[in-house]
């Protein structure tokens, strides 16, 4: 289980402008007051675990820099700050980058002016790194990332995030060392084969984006099939409220980047 003994995890507070997020469907505009009540329960969750948790204030310019996941990839050996798919978002991964450097030794980014990745589509395993291909996901960003990850010993993987799905980990996420929480129509790719793959009830397709922390499994709020298949199958759940995140594409994976620094 070392994979999940995280030190230190970092967030951003919810602007006021996140609002005007970006989403792919418009279900109306999040209720800021919920988002941030949400937010502080996710915080305290992290915190519980004994964690160190870095809470970057809120960065008005950057509707979206709530989701601080996408911004870059942190692995054990150093991170690697991304180039965001969605050009409103780049500003994010330069905010993001002297974070690191105060908490990293070696930190390097994606440089290629024609490529560009997100990590929301980036499931790191215990043997592997996937990467899904995705709008936001390019095959030059995956290309450059798995250059930069080899020098550390990483094996990455490309797999294809199914059409109409934002980001690869918006139908997956990990559980622990063999194990993936996924939708069936992603694990139907046969992209999991060799995991154990626990999938989401139907209609629950939503809660397929979940992180385990150290000890806990934040689980999003409202998915009550899905949360007792994973409580029967032993995992320790912490249920988060993200009704107002949803309505910005946002998970329990997306709001923090979650790592133990070299």
């Amino acid at each position: 289980m070392r994979a999940y003994r995280f030190t230190h995890a970092i967030t951003c507070q919810p602007p006021q402008t996140a609002v005007n997020g970006l989403r792919a469907v418009d279900t109306g505009a999040p209720d800021l007051a919920v988002m941030r009540a949400h937010h502080a329960d996710y915080v305290a969750a992290l915190k519980s675990t004994g964690a160190t948790v870095v809470e970057l204030p809120a960065l008005e310019a950057f509707p979206d820099s709530l989701f601080v996941e996408d911004t870059a990839l942190c692995l054990p050996q150093g991170a690697v700050v991304m180039r965001p798919g969605a050009p409103s978002r780049l500003g994010e991964a330069a905010e993001m980058a002297p974070h690191l450097r105060a908490l990293y030794s070696d930190v390097r980014q994606i440089e290629g002016v024609e490529n560009f990745i997100e990590a929301g589509d980036i499931l790191t395993t215990e043997t592997e790194i996937l990467v899904g291909r995705s709008a936001r996901t390019n095959a030059g960003g995956v290309a450059e990332l798995a250059r930069i990850v080899a020098d550390w010993g990483h094996n990455l993987r490309e797999v294809f995030t199914p059409p109409g799905v934002l980001h690869f980990k918006t139908d997956c996420s990990l559980l622990d060392g063999e194990t993936i929480l996924a939708t069936e129509r992603l694990d139907a790719s046969g992209c999991f084969k060799g995991y154990r793959v626990i999938h989401t009830a139907p209609g629950e397709e939503a809660s397929a984006n979940a992180i385990r922390f150290n000890d806990l499994v934040l689980f999003p709020a409202g998915f009550p099939r899905t949360r007792d298949k994973l409580i029967a199958a032993g995992f320790d759940l912490r249920e988060i409220g993200n009704s107002e995140c949803a309505k910005l594409d946002g998970g329990m994976s997306c709001l923090s980047l979650r790592f133990t620094p070299s």
